[in-house]
Parts: structure tokens; C-alpha cells; sequence
């Protein structure tokens, strides 16, 4: 299990998790997809940062709107009505999305309130899910509530996201 997330990891911090991320995915010849709503494609950028990502790096979509979620994760109308775009079955739906855009074995999707607005009923500013699956098998998906401000939020959403893969590979269970 890897350790506890900080609190406001920094870009050293993110890098390095990163960097294990794609060791263990390239060790297993797979690669990756990210679907990402509030962190704005921080977690393909971050994978983009390291020299040779491309070796297990797919691609990645940014899906902030309703629109976008369908458009490019087909994520359902009827999801996102019934559940919102927080929610753990709209996660599952853009990291099958992920997976059946693109052409990669694992993908990660997040999405949650950043703030400093969004928070609705039930669902306050930290409020992340993040789904995690690999082709042909079945997601997994677990809710965050970070504290911070946006870019708090944001980074710890990273991490968690980046963790998440690195234990799945490992075969240890989402934290």
C-alpha cells in the first residue's frame, strides 16, 4: 500500500508517483487512458511532463460539461439527471468511456466539486469520485472529500488518482 496522501502534494511529488505509474504499466506492456472533469487534464499533463510517457501514455480527455461527458465518455443523459456529473456512476461511465475511445488497457476518470462554487446538497466543495478500470475487467470507484482550496483539491485529486493505479497494479485494494 503506498503511503498516506498529502495534504498539498507538490509537482516533485505528483512526478515521482507518475513516474512509478508508467514503470509498472510499461513492465506489463499496457497503457493508459485518463477521462478527467475537475482537474482539468492535470493528470495527463503531469504524465506528459516525463520524457518517454508516450511508451504507455494513450491519451487523454478533458470533459468539463454535461456535453462533453456524453459527447466524448457517452456517458447517459439519464446518468448525469439522475445522479449528477459527482456522482460514482457517472465516474464508471467516463472510465468506460476512457476505455472505449481510446485504445489503451487501463484508464482512470475523476470528477468532483474543485470550488470555490459548485457545492449543491450532499456534495460539498472536495467532493471527488474516482474510477479506475482496466479492459474487459469491472470499475472500481471511491468518493473523496479533500479539504483546501481549488488547487488543493485538484492536487490531492491527482495524487489519489495516480495511487489508485499504482495499488491496483500491485493488487492491493483502492484506499
Amino acid at each position: 500500500m503506498t503511503a498516506p496522501a498529502e495534504p498539498h502534494p507538490d509537482d516533485a511529488t505528483l512526478h515521482a508517483l507518475a513516474r512509478r505509474v508508467g514503470e509498472s504499466l510499461r513492465a506489463q506492456r499496457q497503457t493508459l487512458a485518463t477521462a478527467e472533469s475537475c482537474t482539468g487534464g492535470w493528470i495527463a499533463k503531469v504524465i506528459t511532463d516525463l520524457p518517454g510517457s508516450s511508451e504507455w501514455f494513450d491519451g487523454g480527455i478533458v470533459a468539463y460539461s454535461y456535453e462533453a461527458k456524453q459527447a466524448f465518455l457517452g456517458v447517459h443523459p439519464q446518468t448525469l439527471e439522475t445522479h449528477g456529473a459527482v456522482s460514482r456512476e457517472t465516474a464508471i461511465e467516463m472510465v468506460s468511456g476512457a476505455l472505449a475511445h481510446t485504445g489503451a488497457q487501463v484508464a482512470v476518470a475523476v470528477t468532483g466539486i474543485a470550488g470555490p462554487g459548485g457545492a449543491t446538497a450532499g456534495k460539498p466543495v472536495g467532493t471527488v469520485w474516482i474510477a479506475w478500470k482496466r479492459r474487459g475487467g469491472y470499475p472500481r470507484a471511491r468518493v473523496f472529500h479533500f479539504d483546501g482550496d481549488r488547487e488543493a483539491v485538484r492536487r490531492q485529486t491527482v495524487l489519489r488518482a495516480l495511487e489508485g493505479l499504482l495499488d491496483w497494479e500491485s493488487g492491493e485494494d483502492f484506499r
